[in-house]
């Protein structure tokens, strides 16, 4: 390939995949390009110590062992247990913090407006919300929203690696600093971790902003975007590797 021609394809790649973001910052509601700002993290608590994947189980079996659970302080307050839901054999899986109202009432991760953001998220990486799955790290809402406290992570941090463990996803997107800090046993920021690719028992797992801060700040929905488009090509690529090496 001539030098030209070779520089006409990288334009048009680039033009390519600025049609594509623009067209995803349309779908999110943003009209004028965001402006970086200072990100206020908040800390927090050490995570519980790490408990491998055991692939032992199926989701309905660990949704039965769970059963009408009161391991925590949260069960006299909540409507419904929230366990998950998707493709049981999802390459992408996805987990938050916790449930909210909308959550609380259904019974279903991710259904209120973060939810509804968080499918138009999906869906700007050519998948369908059915086609991968979504968890969180506590399956209980918390009461007026607040932030998830240790004992309480801890009591549903074996349940969340068995599903994982039950699952097998080839890379996990944990969705803000509860998920991320949990899943990777670190208190490090989500600013700090987002968008890098990490290792848990030999599955992925990048970090991002949750849906729900987006609400709250539309101008990182941006990198985001940057974060989901790692995500779906470092899918593309393991794809397309030799089936004896995909899972090395």
């Amino acid at each position: 390939m001539s030098g030209s021609n070779h520089m006409n394809t990288k334009v048009e790649e680039i033009i390519a995949d600025l049609k594509s973001y623009l067209g995803y910052l349309k779908e999110m509601g943003i009209e004028t390009q965001p402006v970086r700002e200072t990100d206020p993290s908040a800390c927090h608590p050490t995570p519980p110590a790490f408990q491998p994947p055991a692939p032992s189980q199926c989701l309905e079996e660990i949704r039965k062992e769970m059963g009408d659970c009161r391991r925590c302080k949260l069960h006299p307050t909540r409507r419904t247990l929230v366990f998950g839901e998707g493709n049981e054999e999802a390459a992408l899986m996805f987990v938050g913090e916790g449930p909210g109202y909308d959550e609380d009432v259904q019974g279903r991760p991710f259904v209120g407006r973060a939810g509804q953001l968080l499918t138009k998220i999906i869906e700007s990486i050519h998948l369908r919300r059915e086609e991968v799955y979504i968890a969180n790290i506590i399956k209980c809402r918390p009461p007026q929203n607040r932030n998830p406290e240790p004992d309480e992570i801890e009591a549903c941090h074996p349940f969340l690696m068995k599903q994982i463990g039950a699952i097998r996803p080839k890379i996990i997107c944990a969705l803000g600093a509860f998920a991320a800090q949990t899943l990777l046993k670190t208190d490090t920021k989500i600013t700090a971790l987002r968008g890098k690719l990490y290792d848990l028992e030999g599955i992925k797992v990048l970090p991002t902003y949750h849906p729900a801060y987006l609400l709250r700040n539309p101008e990182r929905k941006r990198e985001v975007w940057e974060d989901m488009k790692k995500i779906s090509q470092w899918m593309t690529e393991k794809e397309a590797q030799p089936a004896g090496s995909r899972n090395r």
